[in-house]
């Protein structure tokens, strides 16, 4: 049997829908914060080490690399709750049409911009 149907390997021309978009961040983020969590627990169980340890901590935050990587294992723990709250809701049955889907990817999206804007300026 000859297959005959078009082949399409270059993904740049897929144009992916939002929800299909948010979904697949949803899954990069969980793999993201796996990582992350592992430095974000070290430098707790550092920090109640002793008072050197609480000292050391404290200094390594006035580094700004290590204040842009926090951020960014915070940004994906915030992207990665409101996405998974968004996917519960689902399952009870709320917003699976195409327009809820879009509806709550936006949400997703939007929720997500400013909590890790605000996070951000927290931590600045």
């Amino acid at each position: 049997m000859k297959d005959t149907r078009p082949k399409n390997l270059d993904f740049s021309t897929f144009s992916l829908p939002l929800p299909a978009i948010t979904s697949i961040l949803h899954r990069i983020s969980g793999v993201f914060i796996f990582a992350g969590l592992a430095l974000l627990l070290w430098l707790f169980g550092e920090s109640l080490s002793s008072e050197q340890g609480f000292n050391n901590v404290a200094m390594w935050m006035d580094n700004l690399i290590v204040k842009l990587v926090l951020w960014a294992v915070i940004s994906g723990l915030l992207y990665h709750l409101i996405a998974g709250i968004k996917h519960l809701i689902m399952d009870l049955g709320i917003g699976e049409t195409l327009e809820g889907a879009q509806t709550g990817a936006k949400l997703v999206v939007a929720l997500s911009a400013i909590s890790i804007i605000l996070t951000g300026v927290w931590l600045w």
